[in-house]
């Protein structure tokens, strides 16, 4: 696959992409690994997100949807949710802010009763050349979206995990290979990597699994919407594949986190970088 040059202000919108992302809406099929399980998903109006939420609603899984401000593409995940016949509960806002993360989970025991699934994927990037270029602001922003989320989630959502229950946080292969225009978001997925396998140790007595997943080049909205469009056009071709993946292809392994099936991995960090190694 090859993408045009394109770009688009943050944080971007499925329908303006060319070529439109596939997040498994033809093609994933359900076998009940998520039976009646409840799920909480951040950032997923799009994207990732929005393949996982998908897979999971056709694994048997009620879905809370936490998006930013996409209200057209969250709606739209929303309806693919409900269509597998499961319960989806949109929850918009700023998930830089403590209490709304807290709300976020308030929101989902509410609606469920209680949280089996914690999918912390939500991320902010803006490319710079210079380390001047960064704004104070920015990296507070980029820390507080992408890294200080997934502690004030967790904290919130662990009393109402049951064993057996787990938590799926998005890394990236920049934890691994720091890419120098995007370094403040370099350093949160570094964090993410760490949290989750400190956390993994912490909630092992509880019964509860962390785990995160280390996607390299995804054809989502937070390329073109964070990128230069020179930038864009190139986009995953650095791959040994030779191309970005696509959402659903980073779903899968989501799932068997998720699922019973993956009972005894915790602690672990999965590539699905289309070749290249992690450490």
């Amino acid at each position: 696959m090859s993408q045009p040059a394109q770009q688009q202000s943050p944080p971007g919108v499925t329908g303006e992409m060319r070529p439109r992302p596939d997040h498994g809406e033809e093609s994933y099929r359900g076998s009940g690994r998520l039976a009646g399980k409840a799920a909480v998903i951040t950032g997923a109006d799009s994207g990732i997100g929005r393949a996982v939420a998908i897979a999971f609603a056709r694994e048997g899984a009620d879905v809370l949807i936490s998006y930013l401000d996409e209200h057209e593409d969250a709606r739209e995940t929303a309806r693919w949710v409900e269509q597998a016949g499961r319960k989806a509960v949109l929850v918009s806002g700023n998930l830089a802010d403590p209490e709304h993360c807290r709300e976020v989970v308030r929101t989902a025991v509410d609606a469920f009763g209680r949280i089996d699934v914690l999918v912390s994927n939500a991320a902010f990037q803006m490319t710079h050349e210079s380390l001047q270029e960064i704004p104070d602001e920015e990296w507070d922003h980029t820390l507080a979206v992408n890294l200080s989320a997934l502690f004030h989630l967790c904290k919130a959502a662990v009393p109402h995990i049951p064993s057996g229950g787990s938590v799926i946080a998005t890394t990236s292969i920049n934890s691994d290979n720091p890419s120098p225009q995007l370094l403040p978001y370099d350093v949160t997925k570094a964090g993410i990597a760490n949290f989750a396998a400190a956390a993994a140790q912490l909630l092992a007595e509880k019964g509860i699994r962390v785990n995160s997943v280390a996607p390299g080049p995804i054809w989502t909205p937070l390329i073109p919407s964070t990128m230069p469009a020179e930038q864009v056009e190139t986009f995953g071709q650095s791959a040994p594949l030779g191309r970005p993946g696509q959402p659903a292809e980073v779903a899968p392994v989501y799932v068997m986190l998720a699922s019973d099936e993956g009972s005894y991995v915790s602690g672990a960090r999965i590539a699905v970088t289309g070749g290249t190694p992690i450490l």
